[in-house]
């Protein structure tokens, strides 16, 4: 008897099999024979209808973007918002690759203005100085008064000789480990020659020799946020996501307020100012990257610190015969004012004095500039602008004599430059635009605070923030014709956008990338400002950023609140033993200075690297 081998199909019998089964299917209409794979799945086990579905899914599923070339793909992916992207990278590994494009994030990365910057040689910091006491006086002289207390007083401040300008170099000798912000990574490279300046002679300055010989200066040893990166003969090619997400990583370290507190200086620190610091301001040299701050005070320097030792570095004195009230720092060249009606030029190429000016009849409050102009304001109630030519060769970088652009009813307590505008604030209350090509009054804002304004800063398009003595702030877009203010009869905020912090208006998770949903967002409109939340005493400094802005007062407190809305974002108090004078930021750090001779700084960049940031 043969037997039958199951395991096998003669092509015959496939043949002769009944072909009318699968033909009579085939004519049933499309919807019947819906129905009849739906009562076959219907009579199956559970198991075998998610084996059937397993089989069909790739039928039924179709990635029609993966499917398009490159180029067609990524251009679709170029409508899309950043959190979106980082959601497309979970979808399959054709969308993980298109959504990572470095050239996405590029484009990303421009329009909000972030800049790869490739590392630099590290700077060798030079060392510390000796500088002999002043007598206290807590008067606040870098504010002048309001119109109604200013009335009738036009006393010109007495001006003595300016003594010999000279720049003083300085030893480091203090703990590294005790103060100061972690650094961010530098390429090391074990040459001296990439970080040496270029010195030359002027008539102005007499430069002393450093302590330490040249040739034998050594490199301190840096805090480090992150491990530095090692000596490479290949270029990094820059990650654009990287930098992208870093940016949003510190903003939602300050939206959450984490950060790393350091005081640079307190009252009584060796070495360092002697008395009130008037001003101060973050300024990144352009040919290494090394970030470095300056400080203005009572005692008649300027010191310029190391942000990654925490020393100072240089001492500017010698030509100030009382307070630094304002300075600025731009291209090679140093500006400051102050109280004996000097503008002083430095150049900070060599640290020699290029220029001084003593065209004001009392107290120079603030002085700005740019590579174009330079404009000061001061208690005699004049702004005046000069023009200024920052060329790398610029021997005499002012050129000609300065104008008069205009007179307010009070002190023209400060000044600010935004493109081709110059805008003044005064204590009669009032703001005023200039056009500093025509050198013509464009607008005039009367009443815009209850009482005298005491800072402005401002940026492109025009849009102007201002604190003042009723304890308020305000920002005002000039164009518009309104913006936020915490003061409720000039609130009259602009419509919110479409996009927010995130691009969705809300955080984002510092892991994921997806937003928060249970933290309120800063993009929501606020109708009006706790009382908690204001400031209770004089608005002294604000700064203006992308995201957010800065005030600083007399009630010993920095406030963050977002730019957009006007909705407090952080409230950092208690730091400060006394009036805070001067307040400035970037996106890794907060810094403040004041009457009781502290330098605090808010560090949001600690552990990570932000070599590659463009500050």
């Amino acid at each position: 008897m043969r037997l039958t081998d199951e395991g096998y199909i003669d092509d015959d019998e496939l043949d002769s099999a009944d072909p009318g089964a699968s033909s009579v299917v085939d004519e049933l209409p499309l919807q019947e024979r819906e129905d009849l794979v739906y009562k076959l799945l219907a009579s199956m086990p559970r198991a075998q209808i998610a084996r059937v579905h397993r089989r069909i899914a790739p039928c039924v599923q179709m990635d029609i973007v993966g499917t398009l070339p490159s180029e067609l793909a990524l251009h679709v992916f170029s409508n899309l918002t950043w959190p979106t992207l980082l959601r497309c990278t979970l979808v399959s590994h054709r969308w993980r690759a298109l959504a990572n494009d470095n050239g996405l994030w590029k484009n990303l990365c421009a329009q909000r203005g972030w800049a790869w910057r490739w590392p630099r040689v590290p700077h060798a910091p030079v060392p510390l100085f000796n500088e002999e006491d002043s007598v206290e006086d807590f008067d606040d002289e870098g504010m002048g008064d309001d119109e109604e207390l200013d009335a009738g007083s036009t006393s010109v401040s007495s001006s003595g000789t300016g003594g010999q300008a000279h720049v003083q170099t300085l030893a480091c000798h203090r703990d590294l480990h005790s103060f100061g912000l972690p650094a961010t990574p530098r390429i090391y490279q074990h040459t001296r020659a990439a970080s040496t300046r270029r010195h030359r002679k002027s008539s102005h300055a007499s430069l002393p020799t450093a302590p330490v010989e040249a040739g034998k200066r050594a490199f301190n040893a840096y805090r480090q946020s992150a491990p530095s990166a090692l000596p490479s003969a290949v270029v990094p090619r820059p990650d654009y996501r990287l930098l992208h997400q870093t940016h949003v990583l510190l903003k939602n370290r300050l939206l959450h307020g984490s950060y790393r507190f350091s005081t640079l200086q307190t009252r009584g620190t060796p070495n360092a100012h002697t008395s009130i610091i008037y001003c101060l301001q973050l300024y990144t040299y352009a040919e290494d990257g090394r970030q470095v701050l300056f400080t203005g005070s009572k005692d008649r320097t300027v010191c310029e610190w190391n942000l990654t030792t925490g020393s100072v570095e240089r001492v500017f004195k010698g030509v100030h015969t009382e307070s630094v009230l304002s300075l600025c720092a731009h291209g090679n060249y140093l500006v400051t004012g102050g109280t004996d009606l000097r503008v002083c030029v430095w150049d900070l190429r060599d640290g020699s004095l290029v220029r001084t000016i003593m065209d004001h009849q009392d107290s120079v409050l603030c002085v700005r500039f740019d590579s174009e102009r330079l404009v000061s304001c001061s208690k005699d109630r004049t702004i005046r602008l000069y023009v200024f030519n920052d060329s790398i060769h610029s021997s005499q970088p002012i050129i000609g004599e300065g104008i008069v652009l205009g007179t307010h009813r009070a002190a023209v307590n400060a000044v600010a430059l935004a493109g081709p505008f110059v805008v003044s604030a005064s204590g009669d209350k009032s703001l005023r635009v200039w056009d500093a090509r025509t050198c013509l009054l464009v607008r005039t804002l009367e009443a815009h605070h209850a009482r005298g304004i005491a800072a402005i800063d401002a940026a492109l398009p025009l849009v102007v923030l201002s604190g003042s003595s009723d304890r308020h702030l305000r920002l005002y877009d000039i164009d518009a014709r309104r913006g936020w203010s915490t003061a409720a009869e000039f609130h009259d905020p602009l419509p919110v956008r479409g996009a927010g912090l995130g691009d969705e208006g809300c955080p984002v998770c510092e892991t994921c990338g997806g937003t928060v949903p249970e933290r309120k967002c800063a993009g929501s409109r606020r109708t009006s400002v706790a009382a908690s939340e204001m400031h209770s005493d004089l608005v002294r400094s604000v700064a203006i950023g992308s995201d957010f802005v800065l005030s600083g007062s007399y009630d010993q407190s920095i406030k963050v609140w977002d730019r957009e809305t006007g909705s407090l974002v952080a409230d950092l108090d208690g730091r400060h033993e006394g009036r805070v004078f001067c307040v400035g930021f970037d996106c890794t750090k907060i810094v403040s200075c004041g009457e009781d001779q502290r330098i605090c700084m808010w560090d949001l960049s600690y552990g990570l690297d932000t070599s590659f940031l463009q500050l």
